[in-house]
């Protein structure tokens, strides 16, 4: 059995880790999950993210941040899903959490921050929010 939405999975996985306050969690490695992984660890939500290929499946290893006890992630949501693709502008893309947060973008130029997106003159795929 396949699955229908690999990056949710991805989601799910951390917001389930954090709730039972794990160091780390694992997943199945794909270009676009370790691609989230990179923009999530270059904006500080997670510490650390490694892809090992282990027999013939490639495993991705997210190491998680907290902050005094409490998750870095407080919202990890997914927007665009499989059934619904949700596609925005340069200057129609969301600002989450008045800026606070981060919008992951998938565009034509790699998988990059709304800031990054809006100042590159980029739109694309929204893929989800974080905060």
């Amino acid at each position: 059995m396949s699955m229908q939405d690999p990056i949710a999975d991805m989601f799910v996985r951390i917001k389930n880790a954090q709730a039972v306050a794990k160091q780390e969690v694992q997943m199945p490695a794909s270009k676009m999950k370790i691609a989230i992984a990179k923009l999530l660890k270059e904006e500080g939500y997670i510490t650390d993210f490694s892809a090992k290929a282990l027999k013939s499946k490639k495993t991705l290893t997210v190491v998680l941040n907290y902050y005094q006890g409490k998750p870095v992630i407080s919202m990890l949501k997914r927007v665009s899903k499989p059934s619904i693709r949700v596609y925005k502008q340069c200057d129609e893309l969301p600002k989450v959490l008045g800026g606070l947060g981060v919008a992951i973008i998938s565009t034509s130029k790699g998988v990059m921050s709304d800031r990054a997106a809006r100042e590159l003159k980029q739109g694309g795929e929204i893929i989800g929010l974080v905060a």
